[in-house]
């Protein structure tokens, strides 16, 4: 049976490269579009994408909302089903341009990729996301075991993502000679830190408490004095498998190597969570749990522009929307708390109306 189409990966590929490249998509965006299209191309049975029609279209929309959730026996979410028709409608469209293809598809045939507005706003609505508590966070670091290198370094880890709100990718590929103790900051430099959008900025350590960043400062001054690495070696190197002491292949320390990408980071995560008898959160949750802190912490706009700056962010906007959905014990203290007069707060909101209005027009929306 059939399972590619030598034609069909070809053009993939250069789409692939071209969403990367031009689009500037991530890598688990991109995954995400290959999902999309390996669902279609087995709906199809790997036809050439150059017999797309609309009648394609409008039955693999019929044939994916009656399939099951390869994890769990229930049908796929409206999200996946809404994602996975963008994608494709997106790539279609672009195809339709391509030489060798405009002549055969018609542009017009990917709109059949639509999904209804009542499905699109079940899709998309917001909901509450799941945010570990700092507290729960420093619970976990106190469980983890800290005696050999492996253990010291996944336990420095977790605590330097919460010290910087680091995203995993941007962690994998530090060096030491981003970190300055001195100064209390990672420079992300794109040209050797994997950052989002390949943005360099500097991340100044949140006050998360002395104890996490001494955790951080002793895995440093060790990997310095006792494993006498230079500036250029990582931040976190990678384990190192060998034979051990009864001829069987195991960790047996440190390799002074990046690790090729950020599951091995994810799976620390996961490991520490599950010792310390916690519901796991992975690493781009601390994200969440900073933002959070940031609004209780940031007592004027400036404070939350600076705290926003610190996770890589041009506009409190990005804040605000992709992170800044306040808790709802946080949402219940706030309204109880505020007064039924208002003209003691004009400066603070004369001052917070300045800032939104400056964002706003730098996004091009008209205030």
């Amino acid at each position: 049976m059939i399972k590619h189409n030598p034609d069909n990966e070809r053009i993939k590929h250069k789409y692939f490269t071209y969403m990367k490249n031009v689009k500037r998509m991530s890598e688990p965006t991109i995954d995400g579009i290959a999902k999309a299209l390996a669902r279609f191309e087995a709906y199809t049975k790997y036809k050439d994408f150059k017999t797309f029609k609309r009648e394609q279209a409008v039955g693999f929309k019929k044939y994916l909302i009656e399939q099951k959730s390869q994890r769990k026996e229930t049908k796929l979410s409206k999200s996946t089903i809404h994602s996975t028709f963008a994608h494709l409608k997106r790539f279609f469209q672009w195809l339709a341009r391509e030489q060798g293809y405009k002549s055969r598809i018609e542009f017009s045939d990917a709109e059949y990729f639509n999904t209804s507005n009542k499905d699109i706003q079940v899709a998309t609505a917001r909901r509450v996301q799941k945010v570990p508590t700092l507290e729960q966070i420093k619970y976990v670091i106190a469980k983890m075991p800290n005696k050999t290198d492996i253990e010291q370094r996944n336990r420095a880890l977790i605590a330097f993502t919460i010290l910087t709100g680091a995203r995993d990718s941007a962690i994998a590929s530090a060096k030491l000679s981003h970190i300055n103790l001195q100064e209390n900051s990672f420079f992300q430099d794109a040209r050797e830190v994997n950052t989002k959008f390949s943005k360099t900025f500097t991340t100044f350590f949140f006050h998360v408490g002395d104890d996490i960043k001494q955790i951080v400062v002793d895995w440093i001054e060790y990997l310095k004095t006792q494993k006498l690495y230079g500036n250029h070696a990582p931040l976190f190197p990678m384990s190192e498998i060998g034979l051990n002491a009864k001829q069987q292949f195991s960790t047996i320390g440190l390799k002074p190597e990046h690790w090729s990408g950020a599951s091995p980071i994810r799976e620390i995560f996961k490991q520490a969570f599950k010792q310390a008898g916690v519901e796991y959160f992975n690493p781009h949750s601390f994200r969440n749990t900073l933002v959070q802190l940031g609004q209780t912490r940031c007592k004027t706009p400036e404070a939350f522009k600076a705290w926003s700056q610190n996770l890589g962010h041009e506009s409190v906007l990005t804040t605000l929307y992709s992170y800044g959905e306040v808790g709802r014990q946080r949402q219940a203290e706030i309204i109880n708390t505020l007064s039924t007069t208002i003209d003691n707060a004009k400066d603070s909101e004369s001052e917070l109306s300045k800032i939104l209005a400056k964002a706003l027009a730098e996004h091009g929306v008209k205030a």
